[in-house]
């Protein structure tokens, strides 16, 4: 099985994943083979400059050696690649892993001590110069963690209600329900009443007890009067939740890092008493410990294999082939592909395991890096790709390509907004290339096609807000790259454009074919590029047909 580390619009690490020593694993793992995690954290920057420069919380960090750390402000000397990696490799050590979000003047970022698997960043549509970065680590046992660092504004609850909305809606729309996550940050609270923590509860538990430090005080900023900085995790992973143990002292909640305060300041050493009382420092850092289900946890024996394509294969774009595993103790498998080895496209979110095989329409892009990836729908630690890149080739192309939205699915089936969806289908005779292209709706851009991505003659791929949103079976389908459509059921207007800005297609959508619940909105006559659009159930027996025709047939 191979571990494939996604960066997505920021650095990280460039090593290989390093595994623990023997040493190590024995002070962490117990023969029973459950694991202590130690989350923290931390917007412990000093200074003038938002930056661990001046060194007092890079002593935090060393004295309380976390597993994986939610850090805010990421920044050091010169934020050059050698530098951050300078800064991990000092502070936490050369084996550990890490995702810093890029082109922010005060980036989030996750560190820890697992593999990295996945990572990337998460718009935060009310803040300009730092987004919600997230990883997916490869924690020992069952289950990945998922890390999501943030940092809400300081201005006003309504603010940083409105942002804790949009991460609950990236958070639905992208993680795994049977996965562990977690949200750590600055989310610069006034009180625990806010808002935000009734909207963030919906995907983790925000109710207390909470941290505390070696006084009983469970606030955190510099002042110790309002509770700025929070670990909060969900239902699974706080099933697991433990004292914190640091020496001799035993914090039954979690602890808050004051130096000013600890004793004895031994036990966290190198850290200073002046530590969190430095210019600059603005916050406390929080830890949380779990003890989780090792990787030699008893019945943890579910196991998938790619078959095929396993690596040296050539396949024609446009072509079915069967994509074909073989699973054990595992109900269900997600089918997912690759063209460039880092941005990762669903084909089914939920299929099957025992049917031990898939009818892949190939799309039209040609690539030497193409891989394959399955893994159990229900626990994304279960899972395998193709052991090495296969070839997908493509015919000589001629002719002029038209691409046209034929279908859009503004109101979706129930409540999930992962099921909502834009169909585009290329009408022409020549194959598109869709590199950079863009998918928006009136509020805000939604969707960037990754470079290589093209669409031949006759072909369709279509836009879901989710993976979780994606029908077995749909051909060519894709999640939004920015985590949802969010279209509104009142109506919207559907815009693409080229990756210079130019407008290809744009569909206004009225509130008639908006409205009405499951039900998708579609060209009439099927295909007719200036057609208007109407109800899909005016047209045939189906309520949709993403990748499509109106009567369910191929395209």
């Amino acid at each position: 099985m191979l571990a494939v580390l996604a960066a997505c619009g920021g650095e990280d690490s460039a090593l290989e994943p390093v595994g623990l020593d023997g040493a190590e694993v024995g002070q962490r793992q117990d023969a029973l083979g459950e694991v202590r995690l130690r989350l923290l954290a931390a917007n412990t920057s000093s200074g003038n400059g938002q930056d661990y420069d001046p060194g007092h919380g890079i002593r935090i960090f060393q004295g309380t050696d976390a597993d994986v750390v939610m850090i805010q402000e990421f920044n050091y000397k010169s934020n050059s690649a050698a530098d951050i990696r300078g800064f991990v490799d000092t502070t936490f050590g050369t084996q550990f892993h890490y995702y810093r979000e890029g082109g922010a003047q005060i980036p989030n970022g996750i560190i820890s001590r697992y593999p990295i698997i996945a990572s990337g960043e998460w718009d935060d549509p009310y803040v300009s110069n730092r987004d919600f970065a997230w990883a997916r680590i490869d924690v020992p046992g069952p289950k990945d963690l998922w890390a999501v660092s943030v940092h809400f504004l300081t201005t006003g609850s309504s603010n940083r209600n409105s942002e804790a909305s949009s991460l609950v809606s990236r958070i639905k729309a992208n993680i795994p329900a049977g996965d562990y996550l977690v949200i750590g940050g600055d989310l610069n609270t006034g009180s625990r009443n806010e808002s935000a923590f009734s909207t963030l509860s919906q995907v983790v538990r925000t109710a207390g007890p909470h941290p505390a430090d070696k006084n009983g005080n469970t606030n955190t900023n510099a002042s110790r009067n309002a509770p700025y900085d929070h670990v909060l995790v969900d239902s699974d992973l706080f099933a697991y939740q433990t004292p914190v143990v640091i020496g001799g002292s035993t914090f039954t909640n979690g602890l808050v890092v004051d130096t000013r305060v600890y004793s004895p300041l031994s036990d966290i050493a190198p850290a200073l008493s002046g530590d969190s009382g430095a210019s600059g420092m603005q916050h406390m850092a929080v830890i949380k410990d779990f003890i989780i289900p090792g990787d030699s946890s008893p019945g943890d024996n579910a196991s998938v294999t790619v078959t095929s394509p396993n690596g040296g294969e050539s396949w024609a774009g446009g072509s079915v082939r069967d994509i074909t595993w073989t699973s054990t103790s595992v109900t269900n498998v997600k089918l997912e592909y690759t063209l460039n080895g880092s941005t990762w496209s669903t084909l089914a979110a939920s299929t099957a395991a025992s049917a031990g095989s898939y009818a892949w329409t190939v799309p039209s892009s040609a690539t030497t890096t193409a891989r394959v990836r399955i893994s159990d729908a229900s626990n994304a630690s279960v899972s395998d790709l193709s052991n090495a890149a296969f070839t997908i080739t493509t015919a000589p192309t001629g002719g002029t390509g038209k691409v046209i939205i034929n279908e859009v699915m503004v109101n979706e089936p129930g409540s999930n907004v992962v099921g909502e969806f834009v169909e585009l289908v290329n009408t022409g005779t020549g194959v598109v290339d869709l590199s950079g292209w863009t998918v928006s709706d009136a509020a805000s851009l939604r969707h960037t096609f990754p470079s290589g991505t093209s669409l031949a003659a006759g072909g369709v791929i279509v836009v879901f807000g989710g993976a979780a949103g994606i029908p077995a079976g749909t051909p060519n389908a894709v999640s939004a790259s920015t985590g949802t459509l969010g279209l509104s059921n009142s109506g919207d207007t559907v815009t693409v454009k080229t990756a210079t800005g130019t407008v290809v297609e744009s569909a206004v959508l009225s509130s008639g074919v908006s409205g009405t619940d499951g039900v998708s909105a579609n060209r009439s006559p099927d295909l007719g590029a200036t057609a208007t659009f109407v109800l899909h159930t005016s047209l045939s027996s189906l309520q949709s047909s993403p990748g499509r025709r109106v009567n369910g047939l191929a395209f």
